[in-house]
């Protein structure tokens, strides 16, 4: 699937609606990827003309991935992962850098946007340790059901949850997925205590996550509002101070909360002027 063809993926995906933008893929056109619609290439534009910085910021979040990822296998030893809301895979997605250390790194990409999917499905198919499953990250519970996470993931051994520029779209809102039963997608605290649970100890949490631009905080606003309007998604961005509860439980790995240009201090000579995003590994004891 090498360009997407509006009308033809709309028959092959009836639930796909080609003039409703998608995050995933407003990212993939950021990224300078293909699998992405007019509308969603529209919507990018405007939000960057709001926020210039905006694909850049989506490039330097991919920078972040790949260093995480390989300090994961490399460094932590881990060869396992779950990558929430992973969007459309491209060029140094986490299966490619985690397998070029370890051949038999597994890893299983979660996303509810068909055109993600289908096209990660295509490009995984020759790929027996990488898999794709269409999920809300907002149900935890599904997700952990679905069968091709409980046929991937060994929860008795360590594991990587990936929640890479993904949490800034899930407001402050949702049940308590320790006591309550309700069915509303739950908010960023509950999703991550629910993945966090069933994973052994020695496994990470990591997160890229959107912050305040004090800079540009008018041109932000209005982006952010813009992109929602036409996505039906909002955005929330979010301060260290905010982001840090979520953690409580968890090992802080330095260089703790931070931006992630603290964590790509070779890089940022060479990162263009980002929208400020908040990186974080943590560990569970």
């Amino acid at each position: 699937m090498d360009s997407i063809d509006a009308a033809e993926l709309a028959l092959s995906l009836p639930e796909v609606d080609p003039t409703r933008p998608s995050p995933a893929r407003i990212y993939d056109f950021w990224l300078g990827g293909s699998q992405n619609f007019e509308a969603d290439r529209e919507a990018g534009r405007r939000a960057a003309w709001s926020m210039p910085s905006l694909p850049a910021s989506a490039q330097a979040n991919r920078v972040f991935l790949r260093h995480v990822v390989a300090n994961l296998v490399t460094e932590r030893g881990i060869t396992q992962f779950l990558d929430l809301g992973s969007g459309v895979p491209t060029v140094g997605n986490v299966h490619e850098v985690a397998q070029a250390v370890d051949p038999d790194a597994t890893v299983v990409y979660i996303d509810i946007d068909p055109v993600a999917i289908a096209h990660a499905r295509a490009l995984l198919t020759d790929n027996p340790s990488a898999h794709a499953a269409l999920a809300d990250l907002r149900d935890p519970d599904a997700v952990l059901d679905h069968p091709l996470v409980r046929d991937t993931i060994d929860w008795t051994k360590p594991v990587a949850i990936l929640l890479f520029s993904v949490l800034h779209f899930i407001p402050d809102t949702g049940p308590d997925t320790d006591t309550d039963t309700d069915t509303d997608p739950a908010g960023p605290d509950q999703i991550i205590r629910a993945f966090m649970r069933p994973c052994a100890p020695g496994s990470y949490l990591t997160i890229s996550h959107g912050a305040p631009d004090d800079a540009a905080p008018q041109a932000q606003k209005d982006a952010a509002r813009d992109y929602a309007k036409r996505t039906g998604v909002p955005v929330v961005p979010r301060t260290a101070a905010q982001i840090t509860p979520w953690l409580t439980g968890l090992e802080i790995q330095p260089p703790g909360v931070s931006d992630i240009r603290v964590w790509l201090p070779e890089l940022d000579d060479t990162l263009k002027p980002i929208v400020p995003f908040i990186g974080v590994l943590a560990r569970k004891p």
